[in-house]
């Protein structure tokens, strides 16, 4: 081969492949500039709703939330929590508070979540001839860390408080399974 054919080779070479760079500079550039994502259409809404009624025992619950997808993987949002747990001749307690909430995506069928709670605890207890009515009024504070498997805008998984306090705390367990749907 003469140092002119390799010249050329090299040439021919050097071109297709400033075209073919060029072109996928040129598609980096045009999605950026002509990013049109709007801001909502990467929010999710869910959330869950609770009843439960029994003899004598009232549950009722509404926790809505929102996530905002950064991208396919991660997803962070808030949510708010809103209950009423009574059980007659015994306690009425009323719940509320926000959360904070972190959702990673590895692969599309597996999500991991974190999420920090924090709800504000009102109950008062009624007097049932063993001891006095009172109150009792308290700040619950809450890192859940999560698993599940996911399958479009459904996910079922379990979650645990890792700050979970067995003498003071809203549930009883710090193990809780979830079913998460966004919308």
């Amino acid at each position: 081969m003469s140092k002119i054919q390799f010249s050329i080779d090299c040439k021919c070479y050097f071109v297709i492949f400033a075209v073919l760079f060029s072109s996928y500079t040129f598609a980096q550039q045009t999605y950026v500039i002509d990013n049109k994502n709007n801001f909502w259409d990467k929010v999710q809404f869910g959330g869950g709703l609770g009843l439960g009624i029994g003899s004598g025992y009232t549950d009722i619950s509404v926790m809505p939330s929102a996530i905002y997808n950064v991208n396919q993987i991660v997803g962070i949002g808030v949510g708010l929590q809103f209950g009423y747990l009574a059980s007659k001749n015994y306690y009425d307690s009323f719940v509320y508070g926000g959360s904070l909430i972190t959702l990673v995506n590895p692969i599309p069928e597996i999500q991991l979540s974190a999420e920090l709670e924090q709800v504000r605890v009102n109950t008062n207890y009624d007097s049932n001839n063993v001891r006095p009515a009172y109150s009792d009024d308290f700040w619950n504070t809450a890192l859940y860390l999560g698993a599940g498997y996911r399958t479009g805008s459904v996910t079922i998984g379990a979650r645990y408080d890792v700050l979970f306090n067995d003498e003071r705390s809203l549930y009883g367990s710090a193990f809780m399974p979830f079913v998460r749907v966004y919308f």
